[in-house]
């Protein structure tokens, strides 16, 4: 029995032994990734911009700032997380990408950078077409008229460095050889750089550089000698007589100049050329886009599932969404239709801003209508798609809209000065050209929000209203784009009755109505 025992108690340890093995094996660490949720940084003019996708931190400068030496006051990460190596905190140097590793369990590497946006020329007499400034290479190439004498140029205006640098020899104002290469020195912030201006002549009189068709308008360019007549005429295609274009509508930038042709027709092809004096460029053909509106512009498609509220018809195409799949764990929709509408006829949409749960237990949930999808709630929070296919360029969005604001009674971490301040609605609209929809999350834990001034933004507009409007009102605001040339991939359209909404801030009772959206395609 003795033996019998002891054999049983050694069966045992070694179970054991193997089950404490197989447990310390099995188990884990948990995959919760470190993210920045916030970065103070003393002088940023926009930002942060934080992308816990690609982990990056993108903070713009105005061109005074000196990015030699930023000073990071504070920041909060995810909790439990700290920042693996040397602290950011105080001065650091970001005139190159920061490499940052944030520790939760595993390493996480994340990158700040500074953007620090900088207007550079350089313009002489008799140039032909822009200046092309290569930042990186640090060379200007410039070309002059082959009438022009190379060792006797006069350089009209130069600035390639922040404001602020200086440059050394001075040159605007002076009569410059250009027969060889010309080599200055940039002084930012005790930072020298040399540069090299590269000057050649050229026998094209004038050039018409490129166009950009929209579907109304077109940006037109060219190249020419500065200080003469130049502009552009077009004409439908086939055609024989030309339109030249207003000289007041030419902006001219040395050597280049470009115009806006406006008042075109849709899917129409036209042509253009530039002239310089009594001279002419080739001459370009162009084609332009279509009117596209979005499906349910008019809002009046809506269907109810359970207790979801839904903008698209039931078994149709779903374009539109709101928040009512994450508002409705808690509550009722909060994005619903109304016949309280512009028109008298039809629907619109309602939009209510709500505490939805029940006594202390809940969140505020914000009224909201986008372009996109609701993909899924994680926790509490939202996790969303903005945007729809689109490659089309409006000029303008406009509709309806009306609005009762209400104090604000709930916010978060670095909301919380607002608290009591009226509510303010937003609507806007942007396109983008990455490659796929934007996600949109609001878990403070990993927060995504939608940044006007991020680089996969091609345009962008809104209106803001933070007082009460009664009555149905028309609404309008222009689409700001970055380039004429870029074309968009993806239209994203939102309206919320707090515009804060992303961050759990807003006024309980603030209720904003929108209606018939559309796009306008001329200036």
């Amino acid at each position: 029995m003795m033996k019998s025992a002891a054999i049983h108690t050694i069966i045992c340890l070694v179970a054991a032994t193997a089950l404490g093995s197989c447990l310390k094996d099995d188990i884990p660490y948990p995959h919760i990734q470190a993210n920045f949720r916030n970065i103070e940084v003393e002088g940023v003019t926009v930002g942060p911009v934080i992308d816990s996708i690609n982990r990056t931190v993108t903070l713009t400068f105005p061109e005074s700032a000196n990015i030699y030496n930023v000073d990071v006051t504070a920041y909060t990460l995810t909790p439990g997380a700290y920042i693996v190596g040397d602290s950011i905190t105080g001065g650091i140097d970001l005139s190159q990408p920061r490499k940052v590793t944030l520790r939760l369990y595993q390493d996480y590497d994340w990158t700040i950078n500074a953007n620090r946006p900088v207007e550079r020329y350089f313009s002489v007499a008799s140039q032909i077409g822009a200046a092309e400034i290569d930042v990186p290479g640090r060379r200007v190439l410039l070309s002059v008229s082959s009438k022009a004498n190379l060792a006797a140029i006069e350089v009209l205006s130069c600035k390639l460095g922040p404001e602020g640098s200086t440059m050394t020899p001075e040159l605007p104002g002076r009569t410059v050889d250009f027969t060889r290469p010309l080599e200055v020195e940039v002084d930012d912030w005790g930072h020298s750089s040399i540069w090299t201006i590269y000057v050649s002549t050229t026998d094209a009189s004038v050039t018409t550089a490129s166009v950009d068709p929209w579907t109304m308008v077109a940006w037109v360019y060219g190249e020419a000698e500065s200080g003469r007549t130049n502009g552009f005429e077009y004409r439908l295609q086939g055609d024989t007589q030309w339109t030249r274009v207003q000289q007041s509508d030419v902006v001219e930038q040395g050597g280049s100049f470009h115009a806006c042709l406006k008042h075109l027709s849709p899917q129409t092809a036209y042509e253009v050329r530039a002239f310089s004096n009594e001279e002419y460029g080739e001459v370009l053909e162009f084609t332009t886009g279509s009117v596209l509106q979005v499906p349910n512009n008019t809002l009046d498609s809506w269907w109810l599932d359970g207790k979801v509220w839904n903008p698209w018809p039931e078994g149709g195409e779903q374009y539109w969404d709101t928040g009512n799949k994450g508002a409705t764990t808690l509550g009722p929709s909060n994005s619903i239709p109304t016949d309280d509408t512009s028109s008298g006829t039809g629907w619109a949409a309602e939009l209510q801003t709500k505490f939805v749960g029940i006594g202390m237990i809940g969140k505020l949930a914000a009224g909201n209508l986008f372009v996109g999808r609701y993909v899924r709630t994680d926790g509490t929070n939202g996790i969303l798609s903005f945007g729809r296919e689109f490659a089309e360029r409006p000029t303008k969005m406009r509709g309806y809209m009306k609005y009762k604001t209400a104090p604000i009674s709930s916010t978060t971490a670095g909301f919380e000065s607002m608290k009591g301040q009226p509510d303010t609605c937003i609507i806007w609209c942007a396109l983008i050209d990455q490659a796929e929809p934007l996600e949109i999350r609001t878990n403070p834990a990993n927060r995504q929000v939608f940044e006007p001034d991020a680089d996969y933004v091609v345009a962008y507009g809104k209106v803001e209203y933070g007082e009460n409007i009664d009555q149905w009102i028309p609404f309008e605001f222009e689409l700001d784009y970055k380039s004429t040339s870029r074309v968009p991939r993806y239209v994203i359209i939102t309206a919320s009755a707090s515009k804060y909404g992303d961050y759990f801030t807003g006024g309980d009772g603030a209720v904003l109505y929108v209606d018939d959206f559309l796009f306008e395609y001329d200036y």
